[in-house]
């Protein structure tokens, strides 16, 4: 092949659709613009950088033959200009490599057909002479510029039509690129922010193992609207809550965390379940803004053998005895918070080592179109060992309810008592 390339800008009149009038004058006109928007159509159906490469060089060889690959600029995606931090590698290829021009050839050429200083024009064309001509048509928009869409075949030139069509599909390749990047940017700033929200729970104390898991519904996001949260008492107690804000996403645990903050603050009144819920209630009703949430709060204490309960909306608590059998336990249910009804009262159950809690949000039992007490059974109706510990009984409920498919945000919290000693109750 001969180591030349020729430059030229794309020229207005190489538009494969310009033949005379109108495409409502021209039926064959009309025709090929029906056929352009179908190739276009096939680039760009995700939001995944290296998928619209793919689709774009298997665009280009169904459309003029040959062998069609990505050259990155700088060797990566992004904005730089080809070359600067020297040629990369051949992505996606559709075709015979062995066609492809030396990609130094391609990061030269752009170096030395750009001013220095000044970015390089995202209209220009590299098209090189030879046995084998080839075409580097520039991946950019607005002159961003993510590489170049290199095309090669045997012996026949490229047709100005050729050119402007594969322009065209570059175009719309690299507009599609930029959106990609910027899903990924703003994907990044928000994860961080999840990250930031998805504070761990405190601890309890030593007379208690807890173990907590949270799943996320869908892959988008760290952290929704469920939680859970442990806060130590006097005298040895500890309370444990699982709440459930409304909806999902960030929204949804921005108010978690205001939830959780409150929770804290109130909690530390060392008030009895169903007087932290009714504070809660206060304050998330004085902020119009804020979402509704369900709570189930558990007061733990050793030292009677006890568990007290409250209950804002949230579906009831299970007990998984010594032999490993499963029940729920009735505790009255009162108006979700933030509406400021009021209204929560206790109940109270006996509690000993033997047993161990487990506390839920709904995402863990329900199914779309399933009765909500046919939910419940199908947890009531989870068996485990005798000996099982808390990671033990989340690892067995998750798997049991097949929670990795839940529907909804999933929370999970696992607590046992310890045989009391003196250094527990001292704790």
């Amino acid at each position: 092949m001969v180591r030349w390339f020729q430059s030229f800008r794309r020229p207005a009149t190489v538009d494969p659709l310009a033949s005379g009038g109108g495409p409502e004058e021209d039926p064959a006109v009309r025709s090929r613009l029906t056929a352009l928007r179908a190739s276009a159509a096939r680039i760009g159906t995700t939001l995944d950088e290296n998928a619209t490469c793919a689709e774009l060089t298997r665009e280009a060889v169904r459309q003029v033959g040959g062998t069609a690959a990505v050259l990155r600029a700088g060797g990566g995606a992004g904005e730089h200009e080809a070359g600067e931090h020297g040629p990369g590698e051949y992505e996606t290829v559709n075709g015979d490599p062995a066609l492809l021009p030396d990609v130094r050839w391609v990061g030269a050429a752009a170096q030395e057909t750009s001013a220095p200083g000044e970015a390089a024009d995202p209209d220009l064309v590299l098209a090189s002479g030879g046995a084998r001509p080839a075409l580097c048509v520039p991946l950019a928009t607005d002159r961003h510029r993510y590489g170049w869409l290199v095309c090669a075949r045997e012996r026949t030139p490229f047709t100005p039509e050729e050119t402007g069509l594969l322009a065209l599909l570059a175009e719309r390749a690299a507009s599609h690129i930029r959106q990609a990047q910027e899903h990924e940017r703003v994907r990044g700033i928000v994860g961080k922010l999840q990250r930031a929200l998805l504070a761990e729970p405190g601890r309890p104390h030593p007379n208690l193992d807890v173990a907590i898991r949270y799943l996320p519904v869908g892959q988008s996001a760290l952290v929704g609207g469920d939680w859970c949260e442990t806060v130590r008492l006097h005298f040895g107690r500890t309370l444990l809550v699982v709440g459930d804000v409304m909806g999902h996403g960030l929204e949804a645990a921005v108010d978690m965390t205001a939830y959780r903050s409150s929770l804290r603050s109130i909690a530390s009144a060392d008030l009895p379940p169903h007087r932290v819920l009714r504070r809660l209630d206060d304050s998330a009703s004085a902020e119009p803004e804020r979402r509704p949430a369900t709570c189930l709060i558990a007061r733990v204490d050793p030292n009677r053998g006890q568990v007290t309960f409250a209950s804002a909306g949230h579906l009831p608590p299970a007990v998984i005895d010594a032999r490993g059998r499963t029940s729920l336990l009735a505790v009255p249910v009162g108006p979700p918070l933030g509406t400021g009804l009021g209204g929560y009262e206790p109940a109270t159950y006996e509690l000993d080592p033997g047993k161990t809690l487990v506390l839920f949000t709904d995402g863990l039992v329900e199914h779309r179109g399933e009765d909500i007490d046919d939910s419940l059974d199908r947890l009531a109706g989870v068996s485990f060992e005798a000996t099982a510990g808390v990671e033990d009984v989340i690892d067995t409920v998750l798997a049991r309810l097949d929670a990795r498919h839940a529907e909804d945000d999933v929370a999970v919290l696992a607590a046992q008592l310890h045989a009391r000693t003196q250094r527990d109750l001292d704790g």
